[in-house]
């Protein structure tokens, strides 16, 4: 039975799911959830997240959510095929995978996600974007990135000289970021920018991240 994932192409969660299901060569059907019209929140969607939040995917009888737990599950379900995103048969670079998927859910993540919800998603909703808590979390992220910068001065990427699931979980929120007037963020680190640069260029990401468009 095929993978079915459940969420809008232009969410930062369901394209970090749709990455990895590309680059573990999975095929998959999806079915998009409007947001913006409730369906997240009908019968239907929470019967299957009961915090009504996408993405969801179901693999036969199994459903998950939470877009890190999917990846983890993908990854490691499928860790023979495709490239190798967890380096399972390295537990030394494993660790540093692991290491550097908890620096991007609690240090990256919290600061990046109001800034883009605030320039991109509030203007949808009818509301008007607060300028104050884009700046607190622009000054709090150019922190962040400072020590992305000296880490990425002696690794090709985050977890050590090869792509896994901790540069892949980065890819939708810096893309937004990226259409932002806050690019400089990363463009005026010169580490930081080789490595978005690379991690971007991967024809996986380029698949899906044609169609992140809010309109």
């Amino acid at each position: 039975m095929a993978i079915k994932l459940y969420g809008p192409m232009v969410s930062t969660c369901a394209v970090r799911v749709m990455t990895c299901l590309h680059e573990k060569l999975v095929e998959y059907s999806l079915h998009p959830v409007d947001l913006l019209a409730g369906e997240h929140r009908q019968p239907a969607f929470l019967s299957k997240n009961p915090f009504g939040l996408a993405p969801v995917l179901e693999d036969g009888d199994l459903t998950l959510f939470e877009s890190r737990a999917i990846t983890g599950y993908l990854a490691e379900k499928y860790k023979d095929k495709g490239y190798d995103l967890i380096r399972h048969q390295n537990p030394k670079e494993a660790a540093f995978v692991k290491v550097w998927i908890e620096v991007e859910s609690h240090h990256f993540n919290p600061l990046i996600h109001p800034i883009i919800y605030h320039y991109f998603v509030s203007p949808l909703l009818g509301k008007t974007p607060d300028q104050s808590i884009i700046d607190a979390n622009v000054a709090q992220l150019g922190k962040v990135l400072d020590v992305y910068d000296t880490r990425l001065s002696s690794n090709k990427y985050l977890a050590g000289d090869f792509y896994s699931l901790a540069d892949l979980h980065h890819l939708p929120y810096t893309h937004y970021l990226m259409k932002t007037p806050y690019a400089d963020l990363i463009q005026s680190r010169p580490h930081v920018r080789a490595w978005w640069e690379n991690v971007s260029s991967r024809p996986t990401f380029a698949k899906v991240s044609t169609n992140m468009k809010f309109e």
